[in-house]
C-alpha cells in the first residue's frame, strides 16, 4: 500500500477508536452455557442459540452415537459447488424434510432450497428475481438487515428500483404501494419477520392484507431469528400467525436455533429452478460439507418437539423484557406481549454502552455493545439474547444488574 494511503488507513482507525466504534475478534472458549473470556466464566446472553442446542455436549454424543447405528460417516467437505458435484445425498434429503415440515401449514407446490449462509440467501434472492425481466419495485422495511440492503443494491442495474418504509409502518407502506405507477408489474415487499437489533415483530397479518388488494405484490419474509423460536411446530412468525400459505419468498437459517450451519428458502418450484439457474450465490459457491447437513436433519427431526423449550424462552424473555424501564426501550410504548428472546437495552451513546456491557461482563454476562451503523446513529444498546438453558434465577440476577 502507498505509504500515502497507509496513512489515511492508520487515521480512519484512529476515528473509529475515538468514537467508540472500532472493532476487534474476541478470544473465546464456549463452555455449556457460559464462554470463557479471558479466563473468566461468562453466562452467553449474546448468542443466536435460542434453544441452547448449540451447547448441548449430551446432544452432539447422540448425533455422533446416530451415525454409527446408521453405519455412515458424511464426508467433511463437498469440494464444489452444488452443479457440479456437491448436491449430495444429506443435502437432498434435508431439503426433502424441509418440505414435509412445512408441508402441514402450506400450500402444495412449493419446496426447499439450501444455501451455505443467511448471508449467501439474501445476497442472492433478489438480485436473481429481478434478473427477469420483469418491471419490479421492491419495498424494503427500514430496518431489514444488511445482508438485505447488500442484495437489493446487487439488483440496481436490473429492470427494478426500491425504496424503504418507516419501520412497521403499514400506512406508510400503503401509500408507497398507491404511488407505483402501471408500469411497475411486481412489487416485492421485502422484511425480517423478527428483527434481528430491536426483537419486535413485523405485521404479517397486515402485509398479507395488503397482497389480497394487489395481485402484484409478492412477499419476501426472512425468518432466521424466528425459526426454532415461534410456532406451534418451530415454523416461526408465519406458522404462529397462520400465514405460511400468502409468503412466497420464505427464508430461514440454521445458524440459530438450529445450532447448525446455512440457510434456506421454501418458495414455488418455479421459482426454486429460476434461482438455481440465476443465484449467483448458488452457483459459485463451494456446498457446505455433507457432514453439517446430517446434524441439520438431525436437529430437524427434533425441532417439532421442543415446544418446552420454546415455552420456557418466551417465560424468560418476557420475563427480561418486562423489567427494563421504558427509557431502555426501543419501542415506545413497550410491548405487553411477547415478542422474541432479543431484548434490546438502549444507552443511545456509544461509549454507555461500551461501560455498560463492561458492568455487565464484571458481573458475570457475557454482553456486548451493539453500535452504529449496524444499529440507526445514537441508538447504541446493549443486545440481551436469551436462550432456552438460562435459568429463571439467572435472568433475575441479570435484571438486578440492569
Amino acid at each position: 500500500m502507498h505509504e500515502r494511503n497507509q496513512e489515511k488507513l492508520q487515521a480512519a482507525l484512529k476515528t473509529l477508536q475515538k468514537e467508540q466504534q472500532y472493532r476487534t475478534l474476541p478470544c473465546l472458549h464456549q463452555q455449556g452455557r457460559h464462554v470463557l473470556s479471558q479466563g473468566r466464566p461468562l453466562l452467553n446472553i449474546a448468542s443466536n442459540d435460542y434453544l441452547g442446542l448449540g451447547m448441548d455436549s449430551a446432544l452432539q454424543r447422540e448425533f455422533f452415537c446416530h451415525l454409527q447405528q446408521q453405519d455412515m460417516l458424511p464426508k467433511m467437505s463437498s469440494t464444489s459447488s452444488r452443479l457440479l458435484t456437491g448436491n449430495d445425498n444429506e443435502l437432498m434429503a434435508l431439503e426433502s424434510e424441509l418440505g414435509v415440515w412445512y408441508a402441514a401449514a402450506a400450500t402444495d407446490g412449493k419446496s426447499a432450497l439450501v444455501f451455505n449462509s443467511g448471508y449467501h440467501a439474501n445476497i442472492g434472492i433478489l438480485p436473481a428475481l429481478t434478473a427477469l425481466p420483469v418491471p419490479t419495485l421492491i419495498l424494503a422495511d427500514k430496518l431489514v438487515h444488511a445482508s438485505i440492503i447488500d442484495g437489493i443494491r446487487l439488483c440496481q442495474n436490473r429492470a427494478s428500483h426500491y425504496r424503504r418504509y418507516r419501520h412497521n409502518d403499514d400506512t406508510h407502506l400503503a401509500q408507497l404501494i398507491a404511488q407505483a405507477g402501471d408500469d411497475v408489474e411486481r412489487i416485492i415487499i421485502v422484511t425480517e419477520s423478527i428483527f434481528s437489533m430491536d426483537g419486535d415483530r413485523a405485521h404479517l397479518d397486515a402485509l398479507v392484507a395488503l397482497k389480497r388488494n394487489d395481485n402484484r405484490i409478492e412477499l419476501y419474509i426472512d425468518e432466521a431469528h424466528a425459526v426454532g423460536v415461534l410456532g406451534e411446530t418451530g415454523l416461526g412468525l408465519a406458522e404462529e400467525t397462520h400465514t405460511l400459505a400468502e409468503i412466497d419468498y420464505l427464508v430461514g437459517t440454521f445458524g440459530k436455533a438450529f445450532a447448525s450451519v446455512g440457510a434456506y428458502i421454501f418458495c414455488s418450484d418455479d421459482n426454486k429452478a429460476w434461482l438455481i439457474n440465476q443465484m449467483r450465490s448458488l452457483i459459485f459457491s463451494t456446498a457446505l460439507p455433507p457432514i453439517n447437513h446430517a446434524w441439520t436433519r438431525f436437529i430437524l427431526a427434533k425441532m417439532p418437539k421442543l415446544q418446552d423449550k420454546r415455552a420456557h424462552l418466551a417465560d424468560i424473555s418476557q420475563m427480561l423484557s418486562q423489567a427494563i424501564p421504558p427509557e431502555y426501550q426501543v419501542m415506545s410504548p413497550p410491548p405487553k406481549a411477547y415478542q422474541s428472546p432479543i431484548i434490546a437495552y438502549v444507552t443511545g451513546d456509544n461509549a454507555a454502552a461500551v461501560a455498560k456491557a463492561k458492568a455487565l461482563q464484571d458481573a458475570g454476562f457475557y454482553a456486548l455493545p451493539i453500535r452504529p451503523p449496524t444499529v440507526p446513529k445514537n441508538t447504541a444498546r446493549i443486545r440481551l439474547v436469551m436462550n432456552a438453558a438460562i435459568r429463571k434465577d439467572d435472568c433475575q440476577h441479570l435484571i438486578a444488574q440492569l
